[in-house]
């Protein structure tokens, strides 16, 4: 399985979500990277991916988004796909 790496913040009901997505999907460990505690850490992730909000999810070297748009990756059936991807 892919590693999961998540941008979070400590009150975010979208990575809330998105981590019980990813449970539900059999992640067992996501890395996460709290953007609030660690203003370095705000940066790279609006450097790498052009985004400020969290979450921002990435499933090996691919960037996924935020909690929508892994919803609907799942729901066009590639979310499991990529996890399994070597």
């Amino acid at each position: 399985m892919q590693t999961v790496k998540m941008y979070t913040t400590a009150v975010c009901p979208y990575c809330t979500r998105a981590k019980q997505v990813l449970k539900a999907r059999g992640v067992e460990q996501i890395e996460e990277i709290r953007i609030d505690t660690d203003p370095a850490a705000r940066t790279h992730m609006m450097e790498i991916t052009g985004r400020r909000t969290v979450p921002q999810i990435f499933i090996g070297d691919t960037h996924v988004g935020g909690c929508d748009d892994l919803m609907a990756l799942d729901a066009r059936g590639g979310l499991t796909p990529l996890l399994g991807a070597a």
